[in-house]
């Protein structure tokens, strides 16, 4: 429905936009859903509301696009992307509260509270240089290109 509504609001729209950042995401978050045995309603919850954000990656990026790359877009692309970040880290701890090897495997999530820091950082940069904040977001990206390992191990 979302990547609809950019195509409707955008002149001229050639196709759905979607981001690198998003296919990170799904990677990841198949990873985790693959390690748990036991869903809760609050899970559930937890995973309906990473997928309300990621739904707009679509709408945002296609606003950065057109927009060249300009502040306010890149800072809401950005706002977005945390969003998406903590709705992730929300799942993550549902989830593990009914799993032992999950709550093993991610520890105190590192990684995930830095992604969440640095995509506020990227956010702030990102009205003031819009290119090093989207320099922020590219390395986020890259730290969870390859999916994590903490998941396989277990």
């Amino acid at each position: 429905m979302i990547p609809e509504l950019a195509c409707r609001l955008s002149s001229g729209c050639r196709g759905r936009y979607f981001a690198w950042g998003y296919y990170t995401y799904w990677w990841n978050h198949h990873h985790l859903i693959h390690t748990v045995s036991h869903i809760t309603g609050g899970a559930l919850w937890g995973n309906l509301h990473l997928l309300f954000w990621l739904s707009l990656v679509p709408f945002v990026t296609s606003w950065v696009g057109e927009n060249h790359f300009a502040a306010l877009p890149l800072a809401c692309y950005g706002f977005i992307l945390f969003m998406s970040s903590s709705a992730y880290f929300i799942l993550a701890k549902c989830l593990a509260n009914n799993n032992e090897a999950l709550r093993v495997a991610l520890g105190k999530d590192r990684k995930g509270k830095l992604s969440s820091l640095l995509y506020l950082t990227g956010i702030g940069v990102s009205l003031l240089a819009p290119m090093a904040g989207f320099a922020i977001y590219v390395a986020v990206a890259m730290m969870w290109f390859i999916p994590d390992r903490r998941f396989e191990r277990r």
